[in-house]
């Protein structure tokens, strides 16, 4: 009766070691896959565009160019371009852009499109058409782009640019 009564103890004890051995590997392995950082965007290539201060002439086409990446997988990126004639900011570039006087808009450009990137990878260019159409208000707008990852990180660059007659 000793002999299993020591028996027992040893194997419980033996079991209780392996299943704390078990839970620290598990809960390493969990950790080291959390994605804890922030896409980027980079509109530092000399064919990336808009940039800060751009100009786009009304009644013309451009294709917005930027490097995205994540440390893990990229999911999508939003553009949304809306006016600034009351000289509202988000901007995210440290160079000032020349102001046109505040006003109030008649017809001003409007978008906001979101684009899935497809097969999860680490780093995209990202192109897309844009179509400015000729009626609208020239003036200064402002052009956000957002980048989210497959965690839900999420950044987000202001750029003022000025559609021009």
């Amino acid at each position: 009766m000793i002999k299993i009564n020591i028996h027992m103890q040893t194997v419980k004890k033996y079991a209780l070691m392996a299943f704390i051995a078990a839970s620290t590997i598990a809960c390493k392995k969990d950790k080291e896959n959390i994605d804890t950082e922030k896409p980027t965007i980079d509109i530092s290539a000399e064919t990336a565009f808009p940039k800060q201060c751009s100009q786009i002439r009304r009644g013309s086409s451009f294709t917005f160019r930027a490097k995205l990446s994540d440390n893990v997988a990229l999911g999508s990126y939003s553009i949304d371009v809306h006016h600034n004639f009351d000289h509202h900011s988000h901007s995210t570039e440290v160079e000032e852009c020349t102001l046109e006087p505040i006003k109030k808009p008649v017809k001003p450009f409007v978008l906001v499109k979101s684009v899935n990137i497809p097969g999860q990878p680490q780093q995209y260019d990202a192109q897309f058409q844009i179509d400015v159409p000729a009626e609208i208000d020239p003036g200064n707008y402002h052009f956000m782009i957002q980048v989210t990852d497959q965690s839900g990180w999420s950044i987000q660059r202001g750029i003022s640019v000025r559609i021009i007659e």
